[in-house]
């Protein structure tokens, strides 16, 4: 017996999507994080198993991180199913996808993109969640040069530093501190930003931000959807952004998000793209 797969990928954080809506599949943690190595495996940052939606929702997702822990959200693998599944609803209409956060919705456009839209981000302490009553735009934190750090859940946790060259920070080394700090009982994803330049006055811009990510359980990553939501509305938050802004990572490409005034919800939208299919023995993952 064999298990399909589809590897897809959004801005180079790359998926292999399971569909097991007609069968059940349970991952083993270790097989999980044997198949997500790059050389002996099939490489990947997270495993995504699809099963079926509840109510209103087309299809549940389950997020699986390459060391085989458990994720809540993963904006680029929503990106990836609504492209996956935009025949199966009718056109025009969003894919609604059911995750351990709630549920989110991927849209489908002309241009090949396709817009995600979450839900109110969340800054409470005790739903970040922290371990302790902190000013969630300003931790305190301090790790090499980054200092302070904002706090945001966008459906799983994230902590922001602003810093202002992006080359100059390891980010392979204060990130497993920062993702295993006491602070975080959950852990939690390191995003650190900087605001371009104006190409005109040479002052910050307001819309364009550029960033690297840690991510939790899978470590450093060319992109990650809801760390770039999770940076728009911090900076925000800071005064240094608008609403809206073209959130570019320094190993990968362009993501356009707006956290929206009227509803609270952040919208986001990228590329995603298939990259191959294949099979695997059952007992390689289950």
């Amino acid at each position: 017996m064999t298990i399909a797969f589809t590897k897809m990928h959004g801005l180079g954080n790359d998926f292999v999507i399971v569909d097991a809506r007609h069968r059940s599949l349970e991952p083993a943690r270790d097989r999980i994080a044997r198949l997500a190595e790059r050389r002996t495996g099939i490489g990947f940052d997270q495993l995504i198993v699809l099963e079926p939606g509840a109510g209103a929702a087309d299809v549940a997702m389950r997020i699986f991180n390459r060391d085989g822990s458990s994720a809540e959200a993963c904006g680029n693998a929503a990106r990836c199913i609504g492209r996956l599944l935009a025949d199966e609803v009718p056109p025009g209409r969003e894919v609604r996808i059911d995750t351990p956060a709630g549920v989110v919705t991927a849209l489908p456009r002309p241009d090949g993109h396709v817009t995600v839209e979450l839900g109110p981000p969340v800054f409470e302490w005790d739903r970040i969640p922290l371990a302790a009553p902190r000013d969630t735009l300003d931790l305190g934190l301090v790790a090499g040069p980054l200092l302070g750090g904002a706090a945001v859940n966008v459906g799983n946790p994230h902590v922001v530093f602003v810093a202002d060259r992006l080359r100059d920070i390891d980010l392979a080394k204060l990130g497993p501190e920062l993702e295993h700090h006491p602070l975080f009982p959950e852990q939690t994803n390191i995003e650190v930003i900087c605001m371009d330049s104006d190409t005109t006055t040479g002052t910050p811009a307001r819309d364009r931000i550029t960033m690297r990510v840690w991510e939790r359980g899978a470590g450093l990553t060319r992109a990650c959807g809801t760390g770039a939501c999770a940076a728009l509305v911090a900076a925000h938050r800071l005064g240094i952004s608008d609403r809206a802004a073209a959130v570019r990572f320094l190993d990968g490409g362009v993501l356009d998000i707006e956290w929206r005034e009227a509803d609270g919800r952040v919208r986001m939208t990228g590329d995603a793209e298939l990259s191959f299919r294949g099979e695997v023995p059952e007992e390689a993952l289950q």
